[in-house]
């Protein structure tokens, strides 16, 4: 499935979207625990009342959040140079890679905006779902999936992608650092990349574990591990090592009386940041 990313193959790349590839790897980048975790909750990834009724929740906030930084990153890079893609169209046009992408809640939604969209995971039955729910949506021309590591795709993809976007991902890996890297490299110059994960400290504990898990039950125990938290230093850190420039960044919340989600400034808990490579 690797070939069907290049643009030289794009009628096998057509005909083959409704299924996924998987590749070998000697990467240990991945906790299997955690793989295990979220392939056991496979069959539920499309059930507005499931496990991931959440994601479903949240999914037009961020879908949105994305599609407006990637336009303001290209009219960044616009403003430098004369960029291919336009940034007026958002994700329209553009060549997604949606990293650690589950069952491909966000990854159809942003096919859906007009992109085109490779999502890669390492649960295979996470791609199976995504993949079937891909055919059923009639969106295998612009929608394909791979099993893969970001890192083992970043060593003959480098530079191929418009947009990259890794979501709920990093707080589950043991290197998120390397995730960054690999991001970075898939990029093309100018390329907009969104990540997302759960800030570490005493209001995170009690709001993504004690209060999602354990009192309201929004997702379920044992989802989050607590110590793979990710500061927002940190993860600004990570991101400026690699070469990334900073765009913007904002926090996610969720009212458990209105069950209303709102994004704001504040980012004590779940939080998003876009960062764009540069052009030279």
């Amino acid at each position: 499935m690797s070939s069907a990313l290049n643009s030289s193959s794009t009628s096998s790349d057509q005909n083959n979207n409704s299924a996924f590839n998987s590749t070998e790897s000697t990467t240990i980048n991945v906790d299997p625990s955690e793989v295990e975790k979220f392939n056991n909750l496979a069959s539920e990834w499309w059930s507005n009342t499931g496990a991931f009724a959440t994601l479903h929740e949240i999914n037009p906030l961020r879908l949105n959040w994305i599609e407006e930084n990637v336009k303001r990153g290209y009219q960044n890079a616009a403003n430098k140079s004369a960029a291919n893609k336009t940034a007026e169209q958002g994700l329209a046009g553009k060549k997604v890679l949606d990293v650690g992408c589950g069952g491909g809640i966000l990854s159809e939604s942003m096919a859906r905006r007009g992109a085109d969209v490779t999502g890669i995971d390492l649960g295979t039955e996470n791609l199976k779902a995504a993949a079937l729910h891909a055919e059923q949506s009639q969106l295998e021309n612009t929608l394909r999936y791979q099993h893969i590591p970001v890192e083992e795709l970043a060593k003959t993809h480098a530079g191929q992608f418009d947009v990259v976007t890794c979501m709920e991902m990093l707080e589950h890996v043991p290197d998120p650092s390397s995730i960054v890297q690999a991001c970075y490299e898939l990029l093309a110059p100018g390329g907009v990349c969104v990540l997302s994960t759960i800030n570490r400290n005493p209001k995170s504990y009690l709001f993504a574990i004690v209060g999602a898990e354990y009192v309201l039950r929004l997702l379920d125990r044992g989802t989050h591990d607590y110590a793979k938290f990710i500061t927002p230093a940190e993860l600004d850190k990570m991101a400026l090592n690699t070469g990334f420039v900073r765009q913007d960044i904002i926090g996610l919340h969720y009212n458990p009386l209105t069950k209303r989600y709102w994004l704001a400034q504040n980012v004590d808990v779940n939080y998003m940041i876009a960062v764009q490579k540069p052009l030279v």
